[in-house]
Order: structure tokens, then C-alpha cells, then sequence
């Protein structure tokens, strides 16, 4: 929910083991009611405004679909701001979405605002298979007490910039890029960027 989702790194999708998930979820509910939806300009605010009248729209677009989806639980999360300078301001609340299924819009497009679907999961081999099939290949964490499931995972997981056990944006020196649609070439390190945004060329010159 960093910049209201509005983030290339935003987890839109979470695969919760089927034992967890529930506990998961009401835990999730919990601590993102607790965000302070407000002025972005107000440094005690957690949530503030989407870009622009055109992607609320398409944000709540999107939001309808989940509830109007057969199965599917919409939980809108927080307090709207109550002050009335802030009445026409872009606020959306953040938002989970669970009980969709694979191939919703939900699942496969980019919602790009503050809204995530969780989904569970009981078989390791076809959770990566879900995760790895999508458009886009960004970013992935990976959240487990088992460093050898971690290691198996991370390897298997088809996206640029895998984390285990944490969730941090670009870091400065870190080769940053992803696979298929998410972006062309890497940057935030040196090397990344002199491979994927420079042309090498060799020049054999005989000057006798």
C-alpha cells in the first residue's frame, strides 16, 4: 500500500498457504485499518491520493468487479477523511479482494492502486506455476522459516527481483529489472546499466 499502491513493487498478489490463510487475512484487515488516510502533504498520513480522477476510476473499476464476482469477498479498509477540505481529494481506501478466480482481470492486469487479492495455496509445485503465469515478471518475496524452501523457490520464481522474508523497493546497487512486460533492461547498479543500456561495439583500426 506504499504510495497507495501506486508502486511497480506493489504486492497486488499474495499466495497464502491454505492453513494460514484466514488467520492471514483478519491479520492483514487489522493492521491496514490502522493507516491514516489523509493529506499526503501530512507527514502523520499513510494513505493519500491516486494520481488522477481517471485511474480512481479505473482503481474502483476494478473494486466493482471483485464484488460483483461470484465467491468473492471485498474488504474496503480504513476511514475515509472526514474533513471538508479534503471531501473532493482521490482517496480510496485500501482494499482486499479473496475468492477470485486465476484468470479475473484482478489476477492478471495491473491495478496499480491500493487494493490486494490474496489467494491460498496447498501444493508448492502449483503455486509457482500460478505466480510464474503472468504478463509480468518484476518483482517476487518469498516468506518461509526454510531456507532450503526459500533457496528451491527463489530459483523457480520467473521475476527479476526476488526477496526472501522481506519486501524492500529498489536498493542503490542492486541490479533492478524484471522479465516480459515489466520494463526493459535493469539499472540501480552500474553494471546492470552498462549491459542493458549501452551498445558495445568493437573497432579493429590498421593504421599502417
Amino acid at each position: 500500500f506504499t504510495r497507495q499502491g501506486q508502486s511497480c513493487t506493489a504486492a497486488s498478489r499474495i499466495y497464502v498457504h491454505a492453513s494460514l490463510i484466514d488467520a492471514f487475512v483478519a491479520a492483514l484487515r487489522e493492521a491496514i485499518s490502522k493507516l491514516k488516510i489523509g493529506d499526503p502533504l501530512d507527514e502523520a498520513t499513510d494513505i493519500g491520493t491516486v494520481i488522477s480522477q481517471r485511474q480512481k476510476a479505473k482503481i474502483e473499476s476494478y473494486i466493482d468487479l471483485g464484488a460483483r464476482t461470484a465467491g468473492a469477498k471485498v474488504d474496503r479498509c480504513g476511514e475515509l477523511p472526514g474533513a471538508a477540505h479534503l471531501k473532493d481529494g482521490l482517496f480510496l481506501q485500501p482494499t482486499i479482494i479473496t475468492g477470485v478466480p486465476e484468470d479475473s482481470p484482478l489476477m492478471r492486469e495491473e491495478i496499480f492502486g491500493p487494493v490486494v487479492c490474496v489467494q491460498p495455496w496447498d501444493d508448492e509445485d502449483d503455486v509457482i506455476a500460478r505466480a510464474n503465469d503472468s504478463d509480468f515478471g518484476l518483482a517476487a518475496t518469498v516468506w518461509t522459516n526454510d531456507l532450503r524452501s526459500a533457496l528451491r523457490t527463489v530459483q523457480r520464481l520467473d521475476a527479476g527481483y526476488v526477496q526472501v522474508n522481506q519486501n524492500l523497493t529498489i536498493q542503490p546497487n542492486l541490479s533492478y529489472g524484471g522479465f516480459r512486460k515489466s520494463g526493459l533492461g535493469k539499472e540501480a547498479s552500474l553494471e546492470a546499466m552498462l549491459e542493458h543500456f549501452t551498445k558495445k561495439k568493437t573497432v579493429v583500426i590498421d593504421m599502417r
